[in-house]
């Protein structure tokens, strides 16, 4: 079952956290998480699973950033959430779609336990400007029905900032 937004609101401090928080983000049944204002790009192709990866940061200025198809970028939302009691899951915005950008190419699944901000692996099918703050995606929550151990030392647990893909450390060399 997802959380209506009302829930979500009730749950803040109890099974979730949202911070900042804002009345104005919260929707029908999930709330709209911001973009920061930087991304990084991966400076070298192809990109290898079994090394770490160079990446350049890339500041947004606030008349915008053009993104380019075929090159991933990823960003960051302004909030840092907690879930101690619900499945956290996150998709991009209609409006945002609509634009010809994807906030995430695979990951939009979180678990129970999770601690951090959101890393975005953004692309887009047309060439686009994409501006700070904006609004980009939103966080819904599901209950779980059963017995479960939650997320609480994985690699991304508790980030501080963009999240390249950290893949590196589970291959055996």
């Amino acid at each position: 079952m997802i959380l209506s937004g009302k829930e979500i609101k009730r749950q803040l401090g109890k099974g979730l956290s949202i911070t900042p928080f804002s009345d104005a983000q919260l929707n029908p049944n999930s709330y709209n998480l911001k973009l920061h204002n930087k991304l990084i790009a991966y400076t070298h192709c192809p990109i290898s699973l079994r090394a770490k990866q160079e990446t350049k940061e890339l500041l947004i200025p606030d008349s915008g950033i053009t993104l380019y198809p075929g090159k991933l970028y990823l960003g960051r939302t302004v909030e840092y959430t907690e879930t101690t009691a619900y499945v956290p899951m996150l998709e991009g915005r209609s409006s945002i779609g609509r634009a010809g950008i994807s906030i995430h190419v695979t990951a939009g699944f979180g678990d129970i336990g999770f601690k951090g901000f959101w890393t975005l692996e953004i692309y887009c099918i047309e060439p686009v400007i994409l501006i700070p703050f904006i609004e980009i995606c939103q966080i819904y929550y599901h209950t779980i029905l059963g017995d479960y151990t939650p997320y609480t030392s994985g690699k991304y647990q508790g980030n501080t900032g963009i999240q390249p893909s950290l893949l590196y450390t589970e291959i055996k060399k």
